[in-house]
């Protein structure tokens, strides 16, 4: 009897086990989708995911901002700041690994929570930036300088999204991405050059002027020199993810 009993809960752990196994191989494992609200942002997207059973799946994105303008510039910069900046233009890449929990029905439907990491790349082209020099005869001199660099990020976060099929053949995927965030660490370097040898009156302006940009949620340190300067980014780094997605099923 008590054999009997023993094997009654392996009787219903197989049949459930093989249930699944059965639901896993009539469903469709695979999603490949694209973010359309971030093209109005010149952002080129690609994701794929992939489920492993009924309420996980692991997705992997990748995205390339093409070089243009940087978005919201005036959201951290004033006005009279971003005019220093002329032609500037910046890339943007990024690579994310996503798993996600799935609250529902699943197979990549309902629901889900999703923490992730991140990895960004921001590269500048070769702008234009200049300072106004107060010189010791009380006459003020723009100083024109070229800069270039880039920074590299790393960043968790945590995702809540909701994912739906448009279909009877629930081929068409609409993926809403409600909110995420995500933080970590960047590092990166810049360089400004200058034509002119700058005296050490002209090197502290210059420090002054640079540290007085005051950009939100970027610390950086300034190092000038008789060439120009040196900005070394090393300090948080954060964002916000929102978005709808596109995708077929297979």
């Amino acid at each position: 009897m008590k054999k009997a009993f023993l094997l009654i809960p392996c009787f219903l752990f197989s049949v459930l086990g093989a249930q699944e196994i059965h639901n896993s191989a009539a469903e469709k494992m695979n999603i490949i989708k694209t973010n359309g609200t971030a093209y109005a942002f010149r952002n080129i997207n690609l994701s794929y995911e992939r489920a492993i059973n009924q309420w996980f799946s692991v997705n992997i994105g990748f995205g390339t901002m093409t070089e243009g303008k940087v978005p919201f510039i005036n959201a951290f910069l004033k006005d009279k700041d971003e005019e220093r900046f002329q032609n500037l233009r910046v890339k943007v890449t990024n690579f994310t690994i996503e798993p996600r929990f799935y609250i529902g029905k699943g197979y990549g439907k309902g629901f889900y929570f999703a923490p992730y990491y991140r990895y960004s790349s921001v590269t500048s082209n070769t702008f234009n930036f200049y300072y106004d020099y107060n010189g010791p005869d009380g006459n003020t001199y723009p100083i024109p300088l070229r800069g270039q660099g880039d920074t590299k990020g790393n960043s968790g976060g945590l995702m809540v999204g909701v994912q739906f099929f448009l279909t009877r053949s629930q081929n068409l995927v609409l993926d809403f991405w409600i909110a995420g965030a995500h933080y970590g660490s960047g590092k990166g370097d810049f360089t400004m050059t200058s034509d002119y040898v700058l005296t050490p009156d002209m090197q502290a302006e210059l420090k002054k002027e640079i540290e007085n940009l005051d950009i939100p949620f970027v610390k950086y340190t300034v190092e000038t020199n008789a060439n120009g300067a040196r900005i070394k980014v090393d300090g948080p780094w954060a964002g916000f993810r929102s978005g709808l997605s596109i995708g077929y099923r297979f």
